[in-house]
């Protein structure tokens, strides 16, 4: 289990979690029997999610490369940010402009305990196991305070975790609370499942599997509930679109991203 061992009883391994579901849309390793029995549950309802998990990593790698090349971040808060794979935030980004820092944010164990094994040894990241539901101990915790200055822009992240915040939970709160101490100039790019035309039972089929069977429902947003989010923010071009449009390496792949129902987004605060 990477550099550490985590406590049998902190694995959940009797209910499915979102971060090793999605793990195993991508092809990973790191989940259990009980996840990737989920999992294809929901791609029973729904072939198409496997697509949507790994077009919204591509989109996580665009959107990082643009705020780091283009709007010259170089400080970021990945919230929910999942099992490591290919791409990471740090990597990304640090290729961009090396020394960029970076936390990573998430209430799996799993997830610190191999986040750990691969941060880099030079002090430019972190991982801060806390629930997003909670934006204080993440905004106060001496790793955050340690490599984020809130007098500088700063990018925040939400890729493909917000749909799991029920409306009770405030999902559009917990964005304000990061955006309210963040500096001008600061970015918010997210990801988030929205309610398709061309397979909407199926869509509610697979979010019905995460109501019964995940630690996390999963909540279909429309495109003007989701566009909500961004309260305080300008959209960048091209605003906000199925994930495979926005700013695609391949403008011709892109062209049938419209079967991808995950809209994403980034937008710079005022």
């Amino acid at each position: 289990m990477a550099d550490e061992e985590v406590p049998v009883h902190d694995l959940r391994t009797d209910r499915p979690t979102p971060a090793r579901m999605y793990d195993y849309y991508l092809g990973g390793k790191d989940n259990f029997a009980v996840d990737r029995d989920a999992a294809e549950q929901v791609l029973s309802a729904a072939p198409e999610v496997r697509v949507l998990a790994r077009e919204n990593r591509a989109f996580l790698g665009r959107v990082v490369r643009y705020l780091a090349a283009e709007a010259g971040i170089r400080q970021f808060i990945d919230v929910g940010t999942g099992l490591p794979t290919q791409g990471n935030v740090h990597e990304v980004a640090q290729a961009v402009a090396p020394g960029t820092r970076v936390v990573y944010v998430d209430n799996d164990p799993i997830v610190r305990a191999h986040a750990k094994a691969l941060l880099p040894a030079d002090g430019t990241t972190a991982i801060v196991e806390a629930d997003m539901r909670d934006p204080g101990p993440i905004l106060d915790h001496p790793h955050t305070r340690r490599l984020i200055r809130f007098d500088e822009p700063v990018a925040v992240l939400f890729m493909s975790v917000l749909h799991f915040i029920t409306d009770e939970e405030d999902p559009y709160g917990l964005v304000a609370a990061f955006r309210d101490v963040s500096a001008p100039g600061s970015h918010l790019a997210l990801s988030h499942i929205t309610t398709p035309e061309g397979n909407a039972d199926g869509a509610e089929s697979a979010a019905d599997v995460y109501k019964k069977r995940a630690t996390s429902p999963a909540i279909l947003r429309s495109p003007k509930e989701i566009e909500a989010l961004f309260d305080g923010y300008d959209l960048v071009e091209p605003g906000l679109v199925n994930v495979p449009k926005w700013r695609p390496d391949d403008p011709e792949a892109a062209r049938s991203g419209d079967s991808v129902w995950m809209l994403g987004a980034a937008a710079r605060k005022r």
